[in-house]
């Protein structure tokens, strides 16, 4: 029994999906989401790349706050809640999904997605998850491989600062 518990602490700790040392490294793609302004920042090769609007929660607790992990990217996205197909005009999903662990959840209950509603960016609106033009989700979709960090925050600092503040940018 022993050997078997040491070999599954084994495996979990050498997987690949395991977050060994710090996270991000300075250089690596990570976004920030500032629910202050209603803004995210895509950051990479330690500097600030690009500023979205956004659209974030109705209610300020409806995004959750924290450092997170991208686990499910996905084009065209299924609407469950309503089973609306990906590539329909009624999908709220918009043309990309970037699924992260908020909340211990699988990456398919929050995330970064577009929208079929564009009036809506820069307002709080959402269900909890934070929407962008197609287009910018599209334009940070391959940029964002899985198990990048997201961090989502209400605050008064700069991209620049938190990207500082947690690794991203040295």
């Amino acid at each position: 029994m022993l050997q078997l518990v040491y070999s599954l602490f084994i495996a979990f700790t050498l997987s690949p999906l395991w977050p060994l040392g710090q996270n991000p490294l300075p250089g690596d793609p990570f976004i920030i989401v500032n629910k202050t302004s209603n803004e995210v920042a895509f950051i990479d090769d330690n500097q600030v790349q690009t500023v979205l609007p956004a659209a974030t929660g109705k209610e300020e607790k409806l995004t959750p706050e924290g450092l997170f992990t991208f686990t499910v990217k996905a084009k065209e996205p299924y609407y469950r809640k309503k089973e609306i197909k990906g590539g329909d005009p009624a999908n709220p999903l918009g043309t990309r999904w970037l699924g992260f662990d908020a909340l211990n959840t699988d990456g398919r209950i929050y995330g970064i997605h577009g929208t079929n509603n564009p009036e809506s960016i820069g307002k709080y609106v959402s269900n909890g998850c934070i929407r962008l033009q197609n287009a910018a989700v599209e334009s940070l979709f391959d940029k964002v491989p899985i198990g990048s960090k997201i961090l989502i925050t209400s605050t008064e600092k700069s991209f620049e600062q938190l990207g500082k503040d947690y690794g991203a940018i040295k």
